[in-house]
């Protein structure tokens, strides 16, 4: 009987510790994007043909991409990470549209 209340709290205990973590991973962002890396500010105008390299190098239209991210970099210093998506880590970048109301930034 003993043994049964012992097995009994350590379960409850992992499953408790189990859950404290997952709650911590979420509300540190839950995601493996380094905001540092990332956000507002994090680069240099000099920075910016190299990390629009990386952003434009899947696409079909590589200069028109390299040209507007380019110019959404200088304007935010960032550009987000990946070849597409993941602007909303760069908030200036994913809000700035185009006079239509489309994305300006690639």
């Amino acid at each position: 009987m003993a043994m049964a209340k012992f097995v009994g709290i350590l379960l409850l205990a992992l499953i408790f510790i189990s859950t404290l973590q997952t709650m911590v991973s979420a509300s540190q962002g839950g995601h493996h994007l380094n905001k540092n890396r990332y956000g507002p500010g994090s680069l240099k105008s000099s920075q910016c043909p190299s990390q629009c390299s990386r952003r434009c190098s899947q696409t079909q239209y590589h200069k028109p991409c390299m040209f507007f991210c380019q110019k959404c970099c200088k304007k935010c210093l960032c550009v987000p990470p990946g070849y597409y998506g993941n602007k909303a880590v760069c908030p200036c970048y994913n809000n700035w549209k185009t006079k239509e109301g489309g994305p300006k930034c690639p």
